[in-house]
């Protein structure tokens, strides 16, 4: 299904990309040494339930899980990349963090990720220049999507822009997940793999909400599956990347939804 929003619409979507944001902000903010996921994770809950809206993740049981996911934000560390399943595990200095989280307020969904690094108890960031480069690099590839947004653009266009960052500096491309659309419901048509053919797909009309979702690893582009049957991981347990936020194609171009409250609009 691909679902065209109403222009009444969109306001709804700024508030949930906005709840989005800032509730991952606020979870990056808690992620120090010895903060254990499962904490991230009823925080995640307590932050939804206080902002009057729902989990897109708790009763989530798509044919390429294990059951329901049963939590609320995916907490992917280190070599996990997608769909990280909240366990009992304390952060360390120098983890390498994606937290993952799509929300339902109003009826309207907004999906977004982030990665960073944990900073040591000394302040010291512990970050080595691989991660960096790793975290840069979905940064660039998303803005590279996003700057192609508009009305008459091609899917293909998104996922070229991609493919050709992450290529150009040097990593794999896995397409087997991506971005997708977003509505009502969560995951929708289209997708956007993350590497493609320019000109090709679907075109992009107003109305249409995209979460849009590079993701890389350092020396592989083959996944496995955690026997939780949700975290998924590089088969070399190299680090990891992950960025993603949702957009909504307007009149004039694109409108980056999943910005927290004071930033600046893209």
């Amino acid at each position: 299904m691909i679902e065209v929003l109403r222009p009444s619409d969109l306001p709804r979507a700024r508030a949930t990309g906005r709840l989005v944001a800032d509730i991952l902000q606020t979870l990056k903010a808690r992620s120090a040494v010895g903060t254990n996921l499962l904490e991230l994770d009823r925080l995640t809950a307590r932050l939804i339930d206080e902002a009057g809206a729902q989990s897109c993740y708790v009763d989530y049981a798509p044919p390429f899980g294990r059951g329901p996911f049963a939590h609320h934000v995916c907490t992917s560390v280190n070599d996990a990349v997608l769909h990280g399943r909240p366990h009992d595990y304390a952060l360390a200095a120098g983890d390498l963090v994606s937290l993952d989280l799509a929300v339902s307020l109003d009826g309207i969904v907004a999906d977004s990720a982030i990665s960073f690094v944990v900073e040591g108890d000394g302040g010291g960031a512990g970050a080595g220049a691989t991660d960096l480069d790793l975290i840069a690099t979905t940064e660039r590839a998303l803005a590279a999507a996003v700057d192609v947004v508009r009305p008459g653009a091609r899917v293909g266009d998104l996922s070229h822009a991609i493919g050709q960052v992450v290529k150009g500096a040097g990593y794999r491309v896995n397409t087997q997940f991506g971005g997708h659309g977003v509505g009502t419901t969560m995951h929708q048509d289209p997708h956007i793999a993350n590497d493609g053919e320019p000109g090709r797909g679907y075109t992009l009309r107003p109305g249409l909400l995209l979460a849009i979702e590079p993701w890389v690893m350092a020396d592989t582009d083959e996944l496995v599956t955690d026997a939780d049957g949700w975290t998924l991981r590089s088969a070399t347990g190299c680090r990891t990347a992950h960025s993603e936020h949702t957009v909504a194609v307007t009149e004039s171009g694109v409108e980056v939804l999943t910005l927290p409250s004071g930033a600046a609009p893209a």
